[in-house]
């Protein structure tokens, strides 16, 4: 274990402009957790489910470059570089949770655990809080959406919280296989997210890819019951395109019923999904027009690495660049539509 000299961090506290928190205040009336929870490459914070406020030093004698995930391969902070000697000071906040991955998943660890990664780590100092007056945005969605365990498959939600700041957390309660249909009936999902939610979070749902045999109504008034699951709540709803499968016409387009989620019976669900969004005045994020224009203008060939077809063939899953990339085209809509205040999104 490190510790950190305490003359040091009062200095670089100071330089940084941060105002300190008394101890009692900070971690429900004691000290707050530290370096002392940490090796050189990951950090356990022995804290019980709730919300948490990250504050990180980073830097050191030379020049730096550190990123941050935790719990079920979160990306929680972008690589950071630090010039030699220098030190920068990030935050961010996560959501501990059990499980702290896919809600029918393994139930993971106990407390929070941050892996200290980039390609040249350098993990000066850490403080971890219980947040205050937090916002919450939870996701709910299928497998191209999760918190996926294992590598190489990513899903958009996991890199999410990478591009938020302190105070904006992401609940992301996506589970793979999963269609309106049995994400309304497994209590294990809608049951556990919608008690939850408190007023002003965003629920953000993006379910389709396996509604394969769900009918246009039924479709249609599942989306309407998670929307009202969410108003009831005080709750703000944002319904989510899915993502385009990388499914090429000969020319060049992905305009067939497989790249663009058209059921085998015939149900287009981007199209149910922006009609319940306007009928029902929900936010949209279209994330089907986004990710096919992208998809398009890198082709057959430059496509590939967004997904998992080197990997594996998969023309539906992301790697981490893709989901990453995805991530990041739902970030831009948070901000343009003004879902999140711009002040808490990482933007560089």
């Amino acid at each position: 274990m490190r510790r950190f000299n305490i003359a040091v961090l009062a200095a670089l506290t100071l330089a940084a402009g941060l105002t300190a928190v008394p101890a009692a205040q900070a971690h429900g009336g004691r000290a707050p957790l530290g370096i002392d929870n940490c090796t050189e490459t990951a950090c356990h914070f022995d804290v019980p489910p709730g919300t948490y406020d990250v504050e990180v030093v980073l830097g050191g004698d030379v020049e730096s470059s550190t990123g941050i995930s935790g719990e079920t391969r979160r990306a929680l902070l972008p690589e950071t570089a630090a010039p030699a000697g220098e030190r920068v000071v990030r935050s961010f906040t996560v959501d501990v949770r059990t499980p702290e991955g896919e809600p029918t998943g393994a139930a993971g660890t106990a407390g929070l655990d941050l892996a200290v990664g980039g390609s040249a780590p350098a993990l000066a100092d850490i403080r971890v809080t219980r947040a205050r007056h937090v916002r919450q945005v939870f996701l709910v969605g299928d497998s191209t959406v999760c918190d996926q365990p294992g590598d190489p498959y990513t899903g958009w939600g996991q890199q999410l919280p990478q591009y938020l700041r302190r105070g904006v957390s992401v609940a992301n309660y996506a589970d793979s296989g999963e269609s309106t249909v049995t994400y309304l009936g497994n209590p294990l999902l809608w049951a556990t997210v919608q008690p939850l939610i408190r007023p002003g979070d965003l629920v953000l749902v993006q379910l389709a890819h396996n509604d394969k045999t769900t009918d246009e109504v039924t479709y249609r008034a599942n989306l309407e019951t998670l929307v009202a699951g969410v108003r009831e709540k005080g709750g703000r709803p944002v319904l989510v395109t899915p993502i385009v499968r990388r499914w090429f016409n000969a020319d060049g387009t992905l305009n067939n019923g497989t790249a663009l989620l058209v059921n085998g019976l015939g149900v287009d669900h981007p199209a149910v999904i922006r009609s319940v969004a306007a009928t029902q005045a929900v936010p949209l994020i279209d994330l089907t027009a986004k990710t096919k224009a992208l998809v398009e203008s890198l082709g057959v060939e430059g496509s590939k690495a967004l997904y998992l077809y080197n990997e594996k063939r998969d023309n539906t899953h992301t790697s981490v660049h893709g989901a990453t990339v995805y991530a990041g085209l739902v970030r831009d809509e948070l901000v343009a539509q003004h879902l999140v205040p711009r002040g808490t999104v990482r933007v560089g």
